[in-house]
């Protein structure tokens, strides 16, 4: 049972990498700066790796690149949870309730 659970987040950490990845490439790269956030390229970067090694490294928490694995997820949701709402915030966007 625990093999299905990790393989399961394993298969959802590689689109939340993607998605992170994406979203950085369509963004301004002036917001970044202005956000107080890293560079553009830099988070390219960032993302980008993480998503090669979300993908090399698919097995997740139970296979031999677990640490590599469990820090390109770090990654990918520090960009989402930090640098995703900074970016819209001054780009203009928020949440349009």
């Amino acid at each position: 049972m625990d093999n299905y659970i990790l393989w399961g987040i394993g298969l959802l950490a590689i689109p939340v990498g993607g998605f992170a990845f994406v979203h950085a490439l369509m963004q301004r790269a002036d917001a970044f700066t202005a956000a107080d956030r890293l560079t553009k390229p830099a988070w390219l970067g960032i993302t980008g790796a993480s998503v090669l090694i979300l993908v090399v490294f698919y097995g997740g928490l139970g296979s031999s690149g677990s640490l590599f694995w469990l820090a390109a997820l770090v990654a990918s949701l520090v960009y989402i949870v930090d640098v995703r709402p900074a970016i819209v915030g001054v780009q203009g966007g928020g949440p349009h309730w």
